[in-house]
Protein backbone atom coordinates (compact mmCIF):
# COMPACT_ATOMS: atom_id res chain seq x y z
CA UNK A 1 0.00 0.00 0.00
CA UNK A 2 1.07 3.47 -0.04
CA UNK A 3 1.50 5.37 3.02
CA UNK A 4 3.14 9.06 3.93
CA UNK A 5 6.32 8.50 5.72
CA UNK A 6 8.63 10.31 7.79
CA UNK A 7 12.59 10.56 6.18
CA UNK A 8 13.90 13.40 7.98
CA UNK A 9 13.07 17.10 9.20
CA UNK A 10 11.16 18.40 6.54
CA UNK A 11 12.08 15.05 4.13
CA UNK A 12 8.03 13.53 4.16
CA UNK A 13 7.94 11.18 1.43
CA UNK A 14 4.82 8.32 0.51
CA UNK A 15 6.22 5.16 0.18
CA UNK A 16 5.03 1.81 -0.96
CA UNK A 17 4.97 -0.36 2.44
CA UNK A 18 3.33 -3.49 3.61
CA UNK A 19 -0.21 -3.91 3.96
CA UNK A 20 -1.28 -3.97 7.58
CA UNK A 21 -2.92 -7.58 8.90
CA UNK A 22 -5.13 -8.67 11.46
CA UNK A 23 -2.33 -9.44 14.89
CA UNK A 24 -4.90 -9.80 17.92
CA UNK A 25 -8.13 -10.62 17.98
CA UNK A 26 -9.51 -7.58 18.72
CA UNK A 27 -7.66 -5.63 15.95
CA UNK A 28 -9.76 -4.67 12.89
CA UNK A 29 -8.62 -3.20 9.34
CA UNK A 30 -9.69 -0.35 7.54
CA UNK A 31 -9.49 1.29 4.17
CA UNK A 32 -9.01 4.74 4.27
CA UNK A 33 -11.05 7.17 2.56
CA UNK A 34 -10.16 10.35 4.16
CA UNK A 35 -7.29 11.47 6.77
CA UNK A 36 -6.33 14.99 8.05
CA UNK A 37 -2.87 16.65 8.80
CA UNK A 38 -3.25 18.16 11.70
CA UNK A 39 -1.37 20.87 13.22
CA UNK A 40 0.84 18.58 16.06
CA UNK A 41 1.91 16.29 13.12
CA UNK A 42 3.42 19.93 12.09
CA UNK A 43 5.74 19.12 14.92
CA UNK A 44 7.09 15.91 14.07
CA UNK A 45 7.96 17.63 10.63
CA UNK A 46 10.34 20.54 12.70
CA UNK A 47 11.00 19.55 16.11
CA UNK A 48 10.60 15.95 17.50
CA UNK A 49 12.48 13.80 14.90
CA UNK A 50 15.04 12.48 17.58
CA UNK A 51 11.54 10.71 18.87
CA UNK A 52 11.09 9.16 15.00
CA UNK A 53 12.46 6.11 13.12
CA UNK A 54 12.73 6.46 8.91
CA UNK A 55 10.05 5.38 7.28
CA UNK A 56 7.31 5.43 10.42
CA UNK A 57 3.81 6.45 8.90
CA UNK A 58 2.52 9.60 10.07
CA UNK A 59 -1.06 10.88 10.63
CA UNK A 60 -3.86 10.17 13.05
CA UNK A 61 -6.69 11.89 11.66
CA UNK A 62 -8.57 8.82 9.77
CA UNK A 63 -11.90 7.68 8.64
CA UNK A 64 -12.88 4.88 6.17
CA UNK A 65 -14.43 1.37 5.54
CA UNK A 66 -13.93 -1.69 7.54
CA UNK A 67 -12.24 -3.94 5.42
CA UNK A 68 -11.44 -7.54 8.34
CA UNK A 69 -12.17 -7.90 12.01
CA UNK A 70 -10.19 -10.32 14.20
CA UNK A 71 -12.48 -12.96 16.29
CA UNK A 72 -12.82 -10.84 19.20
CA UNK A 73 -15.14 -7.73 17.50
CA UNK A 74 -18.88 -8.11 17.78
CA UNK A 75 -19.07 -3.96 17.66
CA UNK A 76 -18.72 -3.32 14.01
CA UNK A 77 -18.12 -5.52 10.72
CA UNK A 78 -16.71 -5.31 6.93
CA UNK A 79 -18.54 -2.86 5.16
CA UNK A 80 -19.13 -0.11 8.41
CA UNK A 81 -17.89 3.12 7.51
CA UNK A 82 -16.35 4.30 10.70
CA UNK A 83 -14.05 7.20 12.57
CA UNK A 84 -10.84 6.28 14.55
CA UNK A 85 -10.30 8.58 17.65
CA UNK A 86 -6.10 9.40 17.83
CA UNK A 87 -5.74 7.62 21.06
CA UNK A 88 -5.77 4.01 21.08
CA UNK A 89 -8.21 3.05 24.39
CA UNK A 90 -9.51 0.00 25.61
CA UNK A 91 -12.45 1.16 27.38
CA UNK A 92 -12.38 -1.09 30.17
CA UNK A 93 -9.79 -0.33 32.35
CA UNK A 94 -9.00 1.83 35.55
CA UNK A 95 -8.44 5.09 33.67
CA UNK A 96 -11.31 4.54 30.99
CA UNK A 97 -13.87 3.77 33.61
CA UNK A 98 -13.22 7.42 34.53
CA UNK A 99 -13.31 8.33 31.02
CA UNK A 100 -10.05 9.36 30.66
CA UNK A 101 -9.55 7.42 27.41
CA UNK A 102 -6.18 9.56 27.00
CA UNK A 103 -4.77 7.97 29.81
CA UNK A 104 -5.66 4.46 28.79
CA UNK A 105 -3.78 1.96 30.83
CA UNK A 106 -3.94 -1.19 28.63
CA UNK A 107 -2.04 0.82 26.29
CA UNK A 108 0.12 3.50 28.08
CA UNK A 109 3.67 3.78 27.27
CA UNK A 110 5.18 2.83 29.99
CA UNK A 111 8.56 2.54 28.62
CA UNK A 112 8.43 6.11 27.65
CA UNK A 113 6.61 7.04 31.04
CA UNK A 114 3.47 8.59 28.66
CA UNK A 115 -0.14 7.97 28.43
CA UNK A 116 -2.46 5.69 25.88
CA UNK A 117 -0.71 5.25 22.52
CA UNK A 118 -1.31 7.39 19.35
CA UNK A 119 -1.26 6.50 15.53
CA UNK A 120 1.23 8.10 13.76
CA UNK A 121 2.97 10.21 17.14
CA UNK A 122 7.03 8.96 17.42
CA UNK A 123 8.81 6.48 20.01
CA UNK A 124 6.81 8.35 23.03
CA UNK A 125 3.05 7.21 22.39
CA UNK A 126 3.88 3.70 21.41
CA UNK A 127 5.50 4.39 17.56
CA UNK A 128 1.79 2.42 16.15
CA UNK A 129 1.50 3.24 12.15
CA UNK A 130 -0.37 5.78 11.50
CA UNK A 131 -3.02 6.38 9.30
CA UNK A 132 -1.81 8.59 5.97
CA UNK A 133 -2.20 5.50 4.46
CA UNK A 134 -4.84 3.29 2.21
CA UNK A 135 -5.21 1.30 5.16
CA UNK A 136 -4.63 1.22 8.91
CA UNK A 137 -4.71 -1.39 11.40
CA UNK A 138 -6.74 -0.46 14.80
CA UNK A 139 -5.54 -2.17 17.88
CA UNK A 140 -8.28 -2.11 20.16
CA UNK A 141 -11.22 -2.09 17.95
CA UNK A 142 -13.61 -3.48 20.44
CA UNK A 143 -13.73 -0.07 21.40
CA UNK A 144 -11.93 2.58 19.32
CA UNK A 145 -13.64 2.92 16.18
CA UNK A 146 -17.40 5.52 15.87
CA UNK A 147 -19.82 4.30 13.36
CA UNK A 148 -21.09 6.90 11.15
CA UNK A 149 -24.27 6.84 9.05
CA UNK A 150 -23.26 6.66 5.09
CA UNK A 151 -24.62 9.18 2.66
CA UNK A 152 -23.08 12.29 4.12
CA UNK A 153 -19.49 13.21 2.45
CA UNK A 154 -16.64 12.50 4.84
CA UNK A 155 -15.99 15.68 6.32
CA UNK A 156 -19.12 15.65 7.99
CA UNK A 157 -17.40 13.28 10.27
CA UNK A 158 -14.13 13.42 10.06
CA UNK A 159 -13.36 15.58 12.32
CA UNK A 160 -14.62 13.41 15.02
CA UNK A 161 -11.20 11.18 15.33
CA UNK A 162 -9.43 14.55 16.88
CA UNK A 163 -10.54 18.28 16.11
CA UNK A 164 -13.97 18.28 17.37
CA UNK A 165 -13.21 16.38 20.41
CA UNK A 166 -9.92 18.12 21.10
CA UNK A 167 -11.97 21.23 20.94
CA UNK A 168 -14.70 20.28 22.90
CA UNK A 169 -12.59 19.46 25.83
CA UNK A 170 -11.03 22.31 25.37
CA UNK A 171 -14.09 24.72 25.59
CA UNK A 172 -14.97 22.29 28.80
CA UNK A 173 -11.57 22.26 30.58
CA UNK A 174 -12.08 26.50 29.93
CA UNK A 175 -14.73 26.08 32.55
CA UNK A 176 -16.48 28.92 30.86
CA UNK A 177 -19.40 30.38 33.14
CA UNK A 178 -22.87 31.25 31.96
CA UNK A 179 -22.64 34.38 29.44
CA UNK A 180 -19.11 34.91 29.87
CA UNK A 181 -16.20 35.19 27.75
CA UNK A 182 -13.23 33.77 26.35
CA UNK A 183 -9.97 34.25 24.44
CA UNK A 184 -8.77 31.94 22.24
CA UNK A 185 -5.14 32.08 21.17
CA UNK A 186 -4.17 30.40 17.49
CA UNK A 187 -7.10 30.10 14.85
CA UNK A 188 -5.86 27.28 13.37
CA UNK A 189 -8.30 24.03 12.88
CA UNK A 190 -7.78 23.17 16.70
CA UNK A 191 -9.11 27.41 17.54
CA UNK A 192 -11.45 28.03 14.84
CA UNK A 193 -13.47 25.26 15.98
CA UNK A 194 -12.89 26.00 19.73
CA UNK A 195 -14.22 29.44 18.81
CA UNK A 196 -17.50 27.91 17.23
CA UNK A 197 -18.37 25.79 19.93
CA UNK A 198 -17.68 28.64 22.39
CA UNK A 199 -20.00 30.51 20.23
CA UNK A 200 -22.42 28.04 20.20
CA UNK A 201 -23.01 27.59 23.66
CA UNK A 202 -23.27 31.00 23.81
CA UNK A 203 -20.15 33.09 25.52
CA UNK A 204 -18.83 35.66 24.25
CA UNK A 205 -15.58 34.72 21.72
CA UNK A 206 -12.38 36.62 20.65
CA UNK A 207 -9.67 35.12 18.79
CA UNK A 208 -6.45 36.03 18.43
CA UNK A 209 -4.48 35.17 15.77
CA UNK A 210 -1.87 37.08 12.89
CA UNK A 211 -3.12 35.77 9.88
CA UNK A 212 -5.48 36.94 7.72
CA UNK A 213 -7.28 33.99 6.20
CA UNK A 214 -7.84 32.80 9.83
CA UNK A 215 -9.39 36.07 11.00
CA UNK A 216 -11.72 35.98 8.30
CA UNK A 217 -12.96 32.80 8.58
CA UNK A 218 -13.67 33.08 12.27
CA UNK A 219 -15.34 36.69 11.28
CA UNK A 220 -17.43 34.65 9.49
CA UNK A 221 -19.17 32.48 12.47
CA UNK A 222 -19.52 35.38 14.70
CA UNK A 223 -16.18 35.46 16.21
CA UNK A 224 -14.44 39.15 17.63
CA UNK A 225 -11.15 38.70 16.26
CA UNK A 226 -7.78 41.13 17.20
CA UNK A 227 -4.91 40.91 14.58
CA UNK A 228 -1.99 39.97 16.39
CA UNK A 229 0.09 41.02 13.39
CA UNK A 230 -1.43 44.43 14.07
CA UNK A 231 -1.22 44.71 17.66
CA UNK A 232 1.60 45.13 19.60
CA UNK A 233 -0.01 44.04 22.79
CA UNK A 234 -2.29 41.53 22.84
CA UNK A 235 -3.74 40.99 26.54
CA UNK A 236 -3.57 44.99 26.42
CA UNK A 237 -6.24 44.98 23.78
CA UNK A 238 -8.44 42.48 25.14
CA UNK A 239 -8.68 44.42 28.32
CA UNK A 240 -9.41 46.58 26.69
CA UNK A 241 -12.96 44.77 25.26
CA UNK A 242 -13.26 43.59 28.68
CA UNK A 243 -13.53 46.71 31.06
CA UNK A 244 -10.19 46.23 31.89
CA UNK A 245 -10.33 42.61 33.49
CA UNK A 246 -9.57 40.34 30.58
CA UNK A 247 -11.66 37.48 30.33
CA UNK A 248 -13.03 34.95 32.05
CA UNK A 249 -11.22 32.45 30.29
CA UNK A 250 -8.47 31.49 27.78
CA UNK A 251 -7.98 28.52 25.61
CA UNK A 252 -4.22 28.56 24.01
CA UNK A 253 -4.62 26.84 20.86
CA UNK A 254 -0.96 27.30 20.10
CA UNK A 255 1.19 25.24 21.69
CA UNK A 256 4.91 24.39 21.72
CA UNK A 257 5.69 26.58 18.33
CA UNK A 258 4.96 30.04 19.39
CA UNK A 259 5.74 33.20 17.35
CA UNK A 260 7.89 35.34 19.57
CA UNK A 261 10.07 33.08 21.34
CA UNK A 262 13.09 33.96 19.89
CA UNK A 263 15.41 32.37 21.96
CA UNK A 264 13.85 28.85 22.77
CA UNK A 265 13.80 29.13 18.72
CA UNK A 266 17.43 28.76 18.60
CA UNK A 267 17.48 25.90 21.39
CA UNK A 268 14.53 23.65 19.36
CA UNK A 269 17.05 24.22 16.45
CA UNK A 270 20.07 23.37 17.75
CA UNK A 271 18.77 20.24 19.29
CA UNK A 272 17.40 19.02 15.71
CA UNK A 273 21.06 19.02 14.28
CA UNK A 274 21.93 16.45 17.23
CA UNK A 275 21.74 13.19 16.11
CA UNK A 276 18.81 11.02 17.51
CA UNK A 277 20.34 9.25 19.89
CA UNK A 278 21.72 12.53 21.58
CA UNK A 279 18.87 15.04 20.85
CA UNK A 280 15.79 12.50 22.37
CA UNK A 281 17.21 12.00 25.75
CA UNK A 282 17.91 16.10 26.00
CA UNK A 283 14.84 17.00 24.52
CA UNK A 284 13.10 14.49 27.13
CA UNK A 285 15.18 15.87 30.17
CA UNK A 286 15.88 19.26 29.20
CA UNK A 287 13.56 20.96 26.51
CA UNK A 288 11.63 24.08 26.36
CA UNK A 289 9.13 25.24 24.27
CA UNK A 290 8.09 28.69 22.54
CA UNK A 291 5.99 29.81 25.21
CA UNK A 292 4.87 33.57 23.96
CA UNK A 293 1.39 32.37 23.57
CA UNK A 294 1.05 31.05 27.22
CA UNK A 295 2.51 33.79 28.49
CA UNK A 296 0.21 35.69 26.36
CA UNK A 297 -2.61 33.80 27.71
CA UNK A 298 -1.62 34.18 31.55
CA UNK A 299 -1.29 37.95 31.10
CA UNK A 300 -5.15 37.89 29.18
CA UNK A 301 -7.16 35.97 31.57
CA UNK A 302 -8.64 37.88 34.16
CA UNK A 303 -7.92 37.29 38.11
CA UNK A 304 -9.46 34.54 39.32
CA UNK A 305 -10.06 32.92 35.58
CA UNK A 306 -8.59 29.53 33.68
CA UNK A 307 -6.41 28.82 30.92
CA UNK A 308 -7.07 25.90 29.08
CA UNK A 309 -4.00 24.70 27.12
CA UNK A 310 -4.51 22.37 24.17
CA UNK A 311 -1.66 23.28 21.87
CA UNK A 312 0.94 20.37 22.02
CA UNK A 313 3.90 21.28 24.42
CA UNK A 314 7.08 18.83 24.92
CA UNK A 315 9.79 20.49 26.90
CA UNK A 316 10.76 19.56 30.71
CA UNK A 317 12.20 22.72 31.78
CA UNK A 318 10.16 25.36 30.41
CA UNK A 319 10.04 28.32 32.43
CA UNK A 320 6.62 29.88 33.84
CA UNK A 321 5.78 33.58 36.09
CA UNK A 322 4.50 31.40 38.77
CA UNK A 323 4.78 34.41 40.67
CA UNK A 324 2.21 35.87 38.53
CA UNK A 325 -0.26 32.92 37.79
CA UNK A 326 -0.13 32.53 42.07
CA UNK A 327 -1.09 36.18 42.45
CA UNK A 328 -4.06 36.35 39.42
CA UNK A 329 -5.39 33.05 40.64
CA UNK A 330 -5.22 31.27 37.51
CA UNK A 331 -6.33 27.72 37.04
CA UNK A 332 -4.84 25.76 34.81
CA UNK A 333 -5.93 22.73 33.12
CA UNK A 334 -5.12 20.66 29.63
CA UNK A 335 -4.06 17.77 28.15
CA UNK A 336 -4.61 15.23 25.25
CA UNK A 337 -8.51 15.06 24.48
CA UNK A 338 -10.22 12.07 25.79
CA UNK A 339 -12.22 11.66 22.17
CA UNK A 340 -14.86 9.03 23.20
CA UNK A 341 -15.96 10.94 26.25
CA UNK A 342 -17.52 13.78 24.04
CA UNK A 343 -18.60 11.78 20.88
CA UNK A 344 -22.44 11.88 22.78
CA UNK A 345 -22.45 15.55 22.43
CA UNK A 346 -20.87 16.39 19.29
CA UNK A 347 -22.49 13.51 17.31
CA UNK A 348 -25.94 15.56 17.58
CA UNK A 349 -23.99 18.43 15.64
CA UNK A 350 -22.33 17.01 13.01
CA UNK A 351 -25.44 14.82 11.95
CA UNK A 352 -27.11 18.06 12.18
CA UNK A 353 -28.13 19.53 8.67
CA UNK A 354 -27.70 23.06 9.60
CA UNK A 355 -23.84 22.12 10.19
CA UNK A 356 -24.18 24.76 13.67
CA UNK A 357 -20.53 24.12 14.34
CA UNK A 358 -19.65 24.58 10.42
CA UNK A 359 -17.63 21.60 10.14
CA UNK A 360 -18.38 21.51 6.17
CA UNK A 361 -16.19 24.62 5.76
CA UNK A 362 -13.06 24.27 7.92
CA UNK A 363 -11.21 21.87 4.76
CA UNK A 364 -9.49 24.82 2.48
CA UNK A 365 -7.44 21.78 0.47
CA UNK A 366 -8.47 18.26 -0.45
CA UNK A 367 -5.55 16.51 -2.06
CA UNK A 368 -4.67 12.96 -3.28
CA UNK A 369 -2.24 10.88 -0.98
CA UNK A 370 0.20 10.94 -3.37
CA UNK A 371 1.06 14.82 -2.76
CA UNK A 372 1.56 15.12 0.92
CA UNK A 373 5.02 16.10 0.61
CA UNK A 374 3.58 19.04 -0.77
CA UNK A 375 0.59 19.06 1.31
CA UNK A 376 2.94 19.05 4.33
CA UNK A 377 4.97 22.28 3.19
CA UNK A 378 1.88 24.35 2.38
CA UNK A 379 0.65 23.82 5.72
CA UNK A 380 3.43 24.13 7.64
CA UNK A 381 4.37 27.71 5.24
CA UNK A 382 0.44 28.65 5.76
CA UNK A 383 0.73 29.14 1.97
CA UNK A 384 -2.09 29.32 -0.07
CA UNK A 385 -4.69 30.11 2.47
CA UNK A 386 -4.12 26.98 4.03
CA UNK A 387 -6.15 25.96 7.52
CA UNK A 388 -7.54 22.62 6.77
CA UNK A 389 -6.13 19.78 4.66
CA UNK A 390 -7.32 16.58 3.90
CA UNK A 391 -5.48 13.95 1.75
CA UNK A 392 -7.57 11.13 0.24
CA UNK A 393 -5.93 8.13 -0.72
Amino acid sequence: MKAVTWHGKRDIRVDEVPDPAIKEPNDAIIRITSTGICGSDLHLYEVLGPFLAEGDILGHEPMGIVEEVGAAIGNIRPGDRVVIPFNIACGHCHMCGMELYAQCETTQVREQGTGAALFGYTKLYGQVPGGQAEYLRVPEAQFGPIKVPEGPPDERFLYLSDVLPTSWQAVEYADIPEGGSVTVFGLGPIGQMCARIARHLGHRVIGVDGINRRLDLARRHGIEVVDASEVSDVPGAIRRLTSGRGTDSVIEAVGMEAHGSPAAKIAQALTGLLPGAVAAPLMSNAGVDRLAALNQSIDTVRRGGVISVIGVYGGMTDPLPMLRMFDKGITMRMGQAHVRRWISALMPLVTDDADPLGVMDLTTHRLPLDQAPMAYEMFQKKADGAVKILLQP
